[in-house]
């Protein structure tokens, strides 16, 4: 049996980690979504670990996560990248999120029903994990809420905004596409979103989004070793 652990992720610069960690080798590339593959062998099964370079922005996320579902047997689907933070006081840069809220916060439409559901209703993920990782160096928070939008957010007003609109932690731009496409394929109980906190969402994300990008991302790699 091949089981196959995909990791969809959004920047070539998150990515770099990834595939020095595990040592991944490019498959497959399309105008904008490329595959790196690598497979390992233990004493009962063949297991294949799959990168989805998919781009940034909710378009490029479900564009790679339906490929993956099309052309793999999905075992498990990590999301992992930088987000910003909110304004949680106790939060500090490079500490790792697995969220288990998510929401679209760009998506307005002035009508209601169920019929709208894919797209202005939260997801929700429960995770059996996390109680046994052991860390030190930074903090790991269980559950909180990521807001999803095609919107980079570096701006106080905006941030205040969307915290007392959704009673938010984080800001990306990639995770909630990535979970309806595999709510579409009835796979949410195999999805896991690690977040590491590279910036404020302020007038410095900008530059301190880049300037944390290496640190954040290996801390998330981390999470994510112990969660393969």
């Amino acid at each position: 049996m091949r089981l196959t652990k995909v990791i969809v992720t959004a920047m070539k610069e998150e990515a770099d980690i990834i595939i020095n960690r595990f040592n991944l080798k490019e498959t497959k590339k399309l105008k904008n979504l490329v595959i790196f593959e690598w497979e390992r062998e233990n004493e009962w099964e063949k297991e294949n670990i799959v990168l989805a370079l998919t781009g940034i922005g909710k378009i490029g996320a479900a564009i790679g996560t339906s490929y993956i579902f099309e052309n793999y047997q999905v075992d498990k689907l990590l999301n992992i990248g930088i987000a910003g933070s909110l304004g949680n006081i106790d939060v500090r840069v490079g500490d790792v999120f697995l969220p288990n809220t998510f929401i679209q916060h760009d998506m307005y439409l002035p009508f209601e029903g169920d019929h709208l559901d894919y797209a202005k209703a939260p997801i929700f993920l429960e995770y059996a994990i996390g109680e046994n990782l052991d860390l030190n160096k930074f903090g790991l928070v269980m559950n909180g809420v990521c807001l999803t939008g095609d919107q980079f957010i570096d701006n106080e007003e905006k941030v205040n905004e969307l915290r007392e609109d959704h009673g938010a932690d984080l800001c990306e731009m990639e995770a909630f596409s990535i979970l309806s496409v595999a709510r579409e394929y009835d796979a949410l109980d195999k999805c896991v979103v690690i977040k590491a906190v590279s910036d404020g969402a302020n007038s410095e994300a900008k530059d301190a989004h880049m300037d944390n990008l290496e640190f954040a991302m290996n801390n998330s790699v981390d999470v994510l070793e112990l969660i393969l």
